[in-house]
Order: C-alpha cells, then structure tokens, then sequence
C-alpha cells in the first residue's frame, strides 16, 4: 500500500501519523550522507578537487558540488520542493557511480556503484510519491 492510499483511505490517524514519521525519517536517511559528505568536501577542500578532476571533471566544480549536496540535502529534510531536488540526487548518484564508482572489477567499486544505484532508485520513488506530511511542500498546499 503506498503512502497515500494509506492517507486516503480513512484508516486511523495513527496510521496517517506513522506514514508521515516514516516518511521523515526516509528523507533524513537519504538526506544524511550528503551532508556529511558536503562537510567533508569542505574539510579536505585540496583531497576532494583533486578526486572530482580524476573523473574528468574540472576542479573548480567542486563549490557548486558542495552546495548542491548541501543545500539539496537540507531542502529534502524540511521537505521543499522536494520532487525537483529528489530528481536532482537521482540523477547525480547515478552520474557519480558511473564517473568514479565504473570499475566493476574492484569489489569495493562494485559495491560503491551499486549503492549509488540503489540511493537513485530510493530518489526516484521520493520524486514520484513526494515528501509526505510533514514537510513545507504539505504546509503549502494546504
């Protein structure tokens, strides 16, 4: 049963409110790695430049790197427009398993990869069923 046919269907409120925890907490954990990773990319500004330009990319991305895992991690915990920025983290986990994470020979890489796959697969379901009830994106609709 999806979230909003849970919503919809007049089960308990304490349903409703479960749905809604759930979803929360979903955002958060899908949320959490990049914005330790953002801290990070800052920590280690030099070590971080250095591995985006490894896969092709110029150094001196590496600012909007940081805020867009910033910023877009921070808009999906308090839920704002949350489709667009769920959108945004699929494609770029997908886009960085497939420039750093390609060597399917290394185990370690093979498991980067396919993590990021799977982190893309978990955006792509938050794109399409969004941010659930507590959120600015419920806030505004009503």
């Amino acid at each position: 049963m999806t979230t909003q046919t849970l919503l919809n269907t007049g089960e308990t409120g304490n349903t409703a409110k479960l749905t809604a925890i759930v979803d929360l907490l979903g955002r958060v954990g899908l949320s959490v790695i990049f914005l330790l990773a953002g801290i990070s990319k800052i920590q280690y500004y030099e070590a971080n430049a250095q591995f985006l330009a490894s896969g092709g990319l110029p150094a001196e991305l590496l600012p909007l790197v940081i805020a867009f895992e910033l910023i877009g991690a921070i808009l999906l915990v308090v839920g704002y427009q949350t489709r667009l920025a769920a959108l945004a983290f699929a494609g770029f986990s997908v886009a960085t398993a497939l420039l750093y994470h390609n060597n399917l020979a290394d185990q370690m890489q093979f498991l980067l990869f396919f993590k990021n796959i799977a982190m893309a697969g978990g955006f792509l379901v938050l794109a399409a069923h969004g941010a659930g009830e507590f959120s600015i994106d419920a806030k505004r609709r009503k």
